[in-house]
């Protein structure tokens, strides 16, 4: 089975205030991490990690990459640079990708770290999964919850831990849902 997640950020003390996640410290968020990815990923799953996997960590992507279940794929983000300098971390990868075209039981998905005002077959049904935004209140975030064929895969929409393109969509509602009233999105649908 095909799971997602972006924006991870395993290893970095900044990304718990910044997405106001739920951990007191670095070391809680990624045991936190790690057991719930094991817990929702089998050992044939395909894992997409849709980019910034670790970052400012004090332990190397191979120590988390070693310890987590599942087929994994990169697709890069803006935080992956040390990433992909490191030989023995890019081995747990199955490959490494600036974006990627999938088909999901039929569905057409365009999965790029970064959120596209337009991608490939977005007039023909096709979605779009991406990351990059976390959960922030942004321009680029109350453009993108117009878009009623994007999904945010950041790891705190997901509720830390990978899913399959199904549970994508339901927790994409449910976020979506959560937020009317917070901020000022005109018709999120």
């Amino acid at each position: 089975m095909d799971k997602f997640i972006a924006d991870v950020h395993f290893g970095h003390f900044g990304v718990i205030e910044f997405d106001d996640r739920p951990f007191s410290s670095v070391e809680e968020m990624d045991d936190a991490m790690i057991k719930l990815w094991n817990e929702n990923v089998y050992y044939d799953d395909n894992v997409w990690i849709v980019g910034d996997f670790c970052y400012h960590s004090a332990e190397p992507p191979e120590w988390y990459l070693s310890k987590l279940r599942g087929v994994k794929h990169l697709i890069v983000g803006n935080h992956d640079i040390s990433l992909l300098k490191n030989k023995k971390a890019l081995g747990y990868f199955e490959d490494v990708k600036q974006s990627i075209v999938l088909n999901l039981n039929g569905q057409m998905v365009h999965i790029c770290h970064f959120p596209m005002a337009e991608w490939n077959g977005m007039y023909h049904g096709w979605w779009h999964m991406y990351g990059h935004l976390h959960n922030s209140n942004n321009e680029a975030q109350q453009f993108m919850l117009r878009k009623e064929r994007a999904l945010n895969i950041s790891a705190c929409v997901l509720r830390y831990t990978p899913r399959d393109f199904n549970s994508v969509i339901q927790r994409n509602k449910e976020w979506r849902g959560s937020l009317v009233g917070m901020h000022d999105v005109a018709e999120i649908k």
